[in-house]
């Protein structure tokens, strides 16, 4: 590996023009940082016909040959797009599913760019979900440096009480992950079931699912309405549609892009 970034180096003969590999796959719209770097552990990719598995290896992006499962690539041409869908329940968010299950990338009839979801939704979860080939943003909106707030419609068993309300605000510890403090808005409650509004910083896997289980508040539904300044609106499930440029500049300046 070493000898690999040495002879990019020497190729170039300036080591200030080398970026880092996730980073430049990222840029070329094959996903998002954390997901380029899985494929990168995967094995999936090669720099002048080796693989790479190391992390941080850095590569000349004009001179380097880059594959990944042996298809070149090479930065894009054509501009970012970005996309809102509702995602539906049921449908799965990945590019491809090994056991022939919905996707999200199912659901986009009639685009010719490769994207990518950012971030997830589970398989039961509904609601907004960005679609994007841009990198980039997608690395900002999924890093919990950032804060990106995403609220959520969520439905639940029994009958939220405020002692309840008041753990969830004040951050709760499950089957030993902590989750950070929510904000919860009560929509209504009755005997079986309380409506509630949850709004998050951080992104883990079935974090809301989780910290509502954690007071015994079992999720019947969930639906994602927001997230950062995006709001899902009137969008019907299973529907997408692009962003407006105020919306793209909007997100981009939320994430210290513009």
């Amino acid at each position: 590996m070493d000898k690999l970034k040495q002879k990019s180096s020497e190729t170039e003969g300036d080591v200030d023009q080398l970026v880092r590999l996730h980073k430049f796959l990222a840029r070329c719209g094959v996903g998002s940082r954390r997901q380029c770097e899985e494929l990168i552990r995967q094995g999936l990719v090669h720099v002048n016909g080796v693989c790479v598995t190391q992390l941080g290896t850095r590569i000349n992006p004009i001179r380097d040959k880059i594959s990944v499962g042996g298809k070149p690539i090479c930065l894009p041409t054509e501009s970012h797009v970005y996309y809102i869908l509702n995602k539906p329940r049921g449908v799965v968010t990945t590019c491809k599913d090994e056991r022939g299950r919905t996707t999200v990338l199912n659901l986009l009839e009639g685009i010719t760019e490769r994207v990518f979801p950012v971030g997830r939704l589970d398989k039961e979860s509904e609601g907004l979900l960005l679609l994007t080939n841009d990198g980039e943003l997608a690395h900002r909106l999924m890093h919990p440096s950032f804060r990106i707030e995403k609220e959520y419609f969520v439905e639940v068993d029994g009958c939220v009480q405020d002692a309840d309300i008041a753990k969830l605000e004040q951050g709760i510890s499950f089957e030993g992950e902590y989750y950070k403090p929510a904000r919860v808005r009560v929509l209504s409650r009755g005997k079986d079931r309380s409506m509630l509004s949850v709004t998050i910083a951080e992104g883990r896997k079935r974090q809301v699912r989780r910290m509502c289980l954690a007071v015994g508040h079992p999720v019947r539904r969930l639906i994602r309405l927001r997230e950062g300044c995006l709001e899902l609106g009137h969008l019907p499930p299973g529907k997408y549609r692009s962003l407006t440029p105020e919306e793209v500049q909007a997100l981009r300046r939320e994430v210290g892009l513009d």
